[in-house]
């Protein structure tokens, strides 16, 4: 499951294929929509959720808020269940989306942080990142990625900087969950599945704040 992008995505996979997937597409309603997929796409399957036996989630970047209801169920479910729970970086889970849709490297990835910046990481295929992930004003990175195809939906929304928009433009949880098998059966660790917030969270407390208290 992944809720780091505007996009709430859920699938199942069988450790060979994705065997069933749901995806929609709303900045707001992380905490109400993801569940119902959840359960969307174990009926879709025809399994229960004692079935499962790992939990795979994005660890973004991502906005603050949506993030933590990803990562929050994940490690709910892995509890209740007693299944492991490995993070992905749901950077990857686009690029590795991007390959099978036979884009071929070296290319970048850019969601949308928010606050006029991108969340962004280059690659030099599908399965390799070349850096940590960062966020930044598309402006300031635009020289540096130019001439490369840029995947997700900070290239779509600020194509000034990034001509080269490529899909797919949302992460998807299928891509997601057939990377992280391809990566466990090949030995590899994944990531602890704890957030990459790369920034503080947009709500804060204002400033001079004053506590007011009952005499």
């Amino acid at each position: 499951m992944d809720t780091a992008t505007p996009a709430v995505t859920v699938a199942l996979h069988d450790g060979a294929s994705v065997i069933a997937s749901s995806g929609q597409v709303d900045a707001r309603r992380h905490g109400e929509l993801l569940l119902p997929a959840v359960d969307r796409v174990l009926a879709e399957a025809g399994v229960k959720l004692d079935a499962v036996t790992g939990v795979v989630v994005g660890v973004g970047p991502g906005p603050y808020t949506g993030l933590r209801v990803g990562l929050v169920t994940a490690a709910t479910f892995a509890s209740a269940l007693s299944v492991p729970v490995h993070g992905l970086c749901t950077l990857d889970g686009l690029a590795y989306a991007a390959g099978q849709d036979g884009l071929e490297g070296p290319f970048a990835v850019a969601t949308d942080a928010r606050r006029k910046e991108v969340y962004w990481a280059r690659y030099e295929d599908a399965r390799t990142r070349t850096g940590d992930p960062a966020v930044d004003r598309p402006a300031d990175i635009a020289e540096a990625l130019a001439g490369l195809p840029v995947v997700g939906q900070g290239a779509v929304l600020y194509p000034e900087a990034f001509p080269e928009a490529r899909g797919p433009e949302h992460v998807a949880a299928g891509a997601l969950a057939a990377l992280a098998a391809e990566r466990l059966a090949a030995g590899q660790e994944l990531l602890e599945p704890l957030p990459l917030y790369l920034r503080r969270p947009d709500a804060q407390v204002p400033k001079n704040y004053k506590v007011v208290t009952p005499k």
